[in-house]
């Protein structure tokens, strides 16, 4: 999947970005000033796949590598920065959260112990919740440390185990971190590495599906994926991954 890397840059993070001009300022600003704070190297790529608002030019201006992905498919987006990424560690993070200081130590710590192939991160949101919805978020952060199945927020692994598993299925317009995860596990268990979900600290995402949609029309499509998961590989039913509201 990837035909070279350059040692000078240790690890690359990832952005898939559709539509992101509103968030993806704010998540370049955080992140920078977290990777400036450490000694090891790193990139940014940010992929713009096929936006229509000024998500390109707001990465270019904030040092970021572009590349563009015409295919409007996470999975495909994710892939593409991971093929052109310089480091030996990926980072997959999304537009609308926060990597902190502390969270890119703490994996890229991980993946440099020799004992790690990747992980994820529970989540936190940059809004109080809900009582209802934050027992939902809740759960999801319990499955997530029980099952070992990373967010699709933030994902991070070496890149060997990256390639050894497939990267992400193409096949499929959400849930692609579940299929990543449980293929890198296998991967990682074969070479005795451990697949880690950092406990702390969190990943900080936005709330802005709930925003978006409401709980019921966000339950109702969660759980039509859940009784029909052949509905993952037709873009039509993943509308809370790619949905934008006009301004």
């Amino acid at each position: 999947m990837v035909n070279y890397y350059d040692m000078t840059i240790s690890y690359s993070v990832i952005i898939p970005a559709y539509n992101e001009e509103k968030w993806l300022l704010g998540t370049l600003n955080f992140l920078k000033k977290a990777m400036e704070a450490i000694e090891a190297n790193g990139e940014i790529i940010v992929v713009d796949n096929n936006s229509t608002d000024n998500t390109a030019q707001i990465a270019k201006e904030n040092g970021a590598r572009v590349i563009y992905e015409p295919v409007n498919q996470i999975p495909r987006a994710r892939n593409a920065g991971a093929k052109i990424a310089k480091g030996q560690y990926l980072i997959f993070l999304d537009a609308d959260t926060i990597l902190s200081l502390d969270l890119l130590q703490t994996a890229l710590f991980n993946l440099s112990t020799g004992m790690c192939c990747g992980g994820g991160v529970v989540v936190a949101t940059d809004k109080t919740l809900r009582p209802f919805v934050q027992k939902i978020v809740d759960f999801w952060n319990w499955l997530s440390v029980k099952f070992g199945l990373a967010a699709g927020c933030f994902i991070y692994c070496l890149r060997e185990g990256f390639e050894g598993a497939g990267g992400f299925s193409e096949l499929v317009y959400a849930g692609e971190e579940i299929f990543l995860s449980h293929s890198l596990k296998s991967w990682g268990r074969k070479r005795g590495l451990d697949f880690r979900i950092i406990l702390n600290p969190p990943a900080i995402t936005s709330i802005r599906k709930i925003e978006w949609f409401t709980i019921y029309q966000m339950t109702i499509r969660i759980l039509f994926i859940l009784v029909f998961p052949f509905a993952i590989r037709f873009r039509i039913f993943c509308s809370p991954w790619y949905y934008r509201p006009k301004e």
